[in-house]
């Protein structure tokens, strides 16, 4: 048997005839920029996760710069980053001129308690990433934030829909970022993003920023760029909504038998909180001294894995800087993704437990 890590063609019949359907809806209507489809999932999105403004953009990537630009963070501002984090997060960063200063994170691969000690005249901002799925603990950082005066742009490209003490990840900063690239919980056919503010003016902010600086058309009241959400995109995220919150408990469902079945391997460090609100159980990393021998194992046995992520971000050539990362370079070295999305059988994830069983001789 053949587990891809994630198959994305494997969406069932019903699903793919109302893509299409959807599709032939967005052909026929002629508007491929903008229209109804966009304010629907603006105004859908809003309501699910408790936003005051949800605005659609490009991509995730998009979304982070957006943030920046829209809080006025630029050269000579320096923004703190968690060590390990998808490229997009200090990318966004460097693009609008500011320095990241990089941060260690805890064993669980979030920003650790302690980044309140790199803040320096500089910093402008903190950048918490729900990574994995798994919520930062927001009210303790959101505190220490308002103390020293500095801004916070959540990166919740993997937790949309993940809830901490009754708010979205993404709606406790100033601007929360989203992302809804295919291999996301909610995820587009192509790229797609979202910025959430409860700021009416940095709401309108935002939208101008990603419209060319233009509220009407051939008006341009600032320097923007094309960050404009793709129509038939936003057209397929409004289907994908629709089954968001089924396609969560067949997630958690999964997390929860591999819990319950690996939980007596004591060579593996299993995901912490994955079934509790704050954690959309995105990714299930599990963390081992073998996690080479196991990929190389689990792949032999044509079981699909990854590694989220290989490098740290300040050990890569483009953001080189010195620091103490332990934990994060233990992420690094230890950590490995076992396959977890709605599309896996129950014989499957079966299978799978059963052959990281026999990896360990248990």
């Amino acid at each position: 048997m053949n587990i891809p890590f994630l198959d994305l063609s494997r969406m069932d019949e019903s699903l793919k005839k109302r893509l299409k359907e959807r599709f032939s809806t967005v052909l026929e209507a002629g508007i491929f920029s903008g229209g109804k489809e966009v304010e629907t999932f603006e105004k859908s999105v809003s309501g699910f996760l408790r936003s005051a403004y949800s605005i659609a953009c490009a991509n995730g990537t998009d979304a982070l710069e957006l943030a920046l630009r829209g809080l006025e963070i630029g050269p000579g501002d320096e923004v703190i980053v968690p060590a390990l984090t998808w490229v997009s997060t200090a990318e966004a960063v460097v693009m609008v001129g500011a320095k990241p200063v990089f941060w260690d994170t805890d064993e669980n691969g979030l920003l650790r308690e302690d980044w309140e000690k790199v803040i320096t005249p500089k910093t402008k901002a903190v950048i918490p990433v729900h990574l994995y799925g798994k919520m930062v603990d927001m009210k303790s950082l959101m505190e220490k934030a308002k103390r020293h005066h500095l801004f916070v742009i959540e990166d919740a490209a993997q937790a949309f829909g993940a809830f901490q003490n009754g708010k979205a990840a993404g709606t406790w900063g100033e601007v929360g970022c989203l992302s809804f690239y295919p291999t996301k919980n909610l995820g587009a056919l192509g790229e797609a993003g979202m910025c959430l503010t409860q700021n009416s003016e940095l709401s309108t902010k935002i939208r101008l920023l990603l419209n060319h600086g233009q509220p009407l058309r051939d008006q341009h009241e600032l320097i923007g760029r094309n960050s404009r959400i793709d129509t038939l995109q936003v057209a397929f995220l409004n289907v994908m909504l629709e089954d968001f919150l089924l396609n969560q408990k067949m997630r958690k469902r999964i997390a929860e038998k591999y819990l319950t079945a690996l939980s007596d391997i004591p060579e593996l460090t299993l995901p912490s909180g994955i079934l509790e609100e704050d954690h959309n159980a995105h990714l299930f990393v599990i963390q081992t001294e073998k996690r080479n021998e196991l990929k190389d194992f689990l792949t032999q046995k044509g079981i699909g894995t990854a590694i989220h992520y290989p490098t740290i971000l300040p050990e890569m050539k483009a953001f080189s800087q010195a620091g103490e990362f332990d934990n994060s370079r233990i992420l690094v070295h230890r950590g490995l993704s076992l396959p977890m999305n709605s599309y896996l059988k129950k014989e499957e994830v079966s299978l799978i437990i059963d052959t990281v069983h026999s990896f360990f001789g248990a």
